[in-house]
């Protein structure tokens, strides 16, 4: 029997690692000028948030298969909406990143996450500023411009919208924590994906009413129903695989995961995208910017367990707590464009990507996290 968990439990990590960098590649394809050429992120992003919405919907209100928080008005607009408004922005950003740069620059730009989140918990009052941190957090800096100025297409507006994406992602995590956790709320990938979905789907519907719809009218565009579909059944596929992997490993396991996935993803993305090169200044600045991650998440993982052992005395409590502690509490875990949205798993890190839209992104945790957003974007 323990053995037959253990496989499933690999088999669960080895599905969201591969959901992860697919979704990630896909959207990549989908979007490229030079592959699918479908220019339209927010277009893609809005479809996703369309499908994710409708898939939910059913699987909380028709099959029940998980049940939904208690949701109140208040609750919606003064914490859903404003966290919906930063992931959808997130997102878009995220995605249209894809537009100007390759998948491998996208992937070492993330290693920010962790320098964006510690911004905005410092100066949202979440969290402190501690000089450990702190270097930490220029160790990350570092290697990212050096891992910068080794890119040999480089290009700025695509540089910006990325890192524009992960700040509003950042912010995303720390709205989640100071509004939604105060609140008492514990929301999964799936339940949060069926109130923040169609709140972001709404927000998205402006800018592409003005960006692109206009585009949209007027050019020749190839609108194959059946590649749309597959790219959102993807990036749902990911926020259930990361439901799955969530409810039977630890933080540990999940950001060794993330950083594998990673590695793995930028490698793939050079052989599926000849366009990306990867140049030696590239790695060296990403090993350096990841070290500085991995202290980072020891460092908070630490802290974490200072201020849990006084409480977790109950057995029953402890082993309750292992299964929900990395869904909904951003400063206890930490992609992509995963599409990932809320929780632990994206306090530190993820995604966003589009790897999981509502799930924390697993980057900051590296873990890694759309995407879907494909959420990432993520």
């Amino acid at each position: 029997m323990i053995s037959r968990q253990l496989v499933l439990t690999y088999l669960y990590l080895l599905i969201y690692v591969c959901l992860s960098s697919g979704v990630i590649l896909f959207n990549k394809w989908v979007l490229s000028p030079k592959y699918f050429k479908f220019p339209f992120p927010i277009t893609l992003t809005m479809i996703h948030m369309a499908f994710s919405g409708v898939i939910t919907f059913f699987l909380v209100r028709v099959f029940k298969v998980v049940a939904p928080v208690k949701m109140t008005f208040q609750i919606y607009a003064t914490c859903v909406i404003p966290i919906s408004a930063f992931f959808a922005s997130s997102l878009w950003f995220g995605n249209t990143a894809y537009l100007y740069i390759s998948v491998a620059f996208i992937q070492m730009l993330k290693a920010l996450m962790p320098v964006a989140t510690f911004i905005m918990a410092v100066l949202c009052g979440t969290d402190k500023l501690r000089w450990d941190l702190f270097l930490n957090m220029v160790l990350v800096s570092v290697g990212v411009v050096v891992s910068s100025y080794g890119e040999i297409h480089f290009n700025i507006i695509g540089t910006l919208y990325q890192v524009t994406g992960i700040f509003a992602e950042a912010l995303r995590l720390v709205l989640t924590q100071v509004l939604l956790q105060k609140k008492g709320l514990t929301l999964n990938p799936i339940t949060s994906l069926y109130y923040i979905a169609p709140c972001s789907f709404i927000f998205l519907f402006v800018p592409w009413f003005l960006l692109e719809k206009p585009e949209m009218d007027v050019s020749q565009i190839q609108f194959n129903y059946w590649i749309f579909f597959f790219n959102a059944v993807a990036a749902f596929a990911l926020n259930i695989s990361i439901f799955l992997v969530i409810g039977r490993t630890g933080a540990v396991t999940i950001r060794v995961a993330g950083v594998l996935k990673d590695w793995i993803l930028i490698a793939l993305s050079t052989i599926i995208f000849p366009e990306s090169i990867i140049t030696s200044l590239n790695i060296i600045g990403y090993a350096v910017a990841l070290s500085g991650v991995v202290m980072y998440n020891y460092l908070k993982m630490k802290d974490v367990r200072a201020n849990q052992l006084p409480a977790d005395n109950a057995p029953d409590r402890a082993t309750k707590d292992k299964k929900i502690s990395n869904i909904y509490k951003p400063d206890n875990f930490m992609d992509a464009n995963d599409e990932t949205t809320v929780g632990s798993l994206a306090s530190e890190g993820a995604g966003v990507d589009e790897e999981a839209p509502l799930i924390p992104s697993s980057r900051l945790s590296y873990v890694t996290r759309t995407q879907t957003g494909s959420f990432n974007s993520r």
